[in-house]
């Protein structure tokens, strides 16, 4: 379990704030929810790119330019609480998912035997 934590924090750190985002607080805490979401999100698109999962990486990568924060998208506090629902869950879902060390090891033992015989 701690090892899990350990590799999954931010994970873990997005879904509280996702969930959390349904309270009444102030326009600061949806500042810091925009730039944590862009920041986990983009993160976990590059961990599943690089472990060779387009979708994931697909779907991450949509949530972070979503919650970016530089150039934000305005919707009204209705529509951004199903989306931050569904951004919750969708972290969730991916804590459970596996990204495996072999695929990415994998993936490099390929890149490194293809470029030993093409070259």
């Amino acid at each position: 379990m701690k090892n899990f934590l350990k590799q999954n924090w931010f994970k873990v750190l997005a879904i509280l704030f996702s969930f959390g985002a349904l309270g009444d607080w102030s326009y600061g805490y949806y500042q810091l929810l925009r730039w944590i979401i862009l920041a986990v999100g983009g993160y976990s698109a590059y961990i599943a790119y690089n472990s060779g999962n387009k979708t994931w990486s697909w779907i991450f990568g949509v949530i972070a330019v979503l919650f970016n924060p530089i150039i934000p998208f305005y919707f009204s506090r209705e529509t951004w609480q199903p989306i931050n629902i569904a951004v919750g869950i969708v972290f969730f879902i991916s804590l459970f998912h596996k990204h495996e060390k072999e695929n990415i090891e994998s993936i490099n033992i390929k890149f490194i035997f293809r470029f030993c015989i093409f070259t």
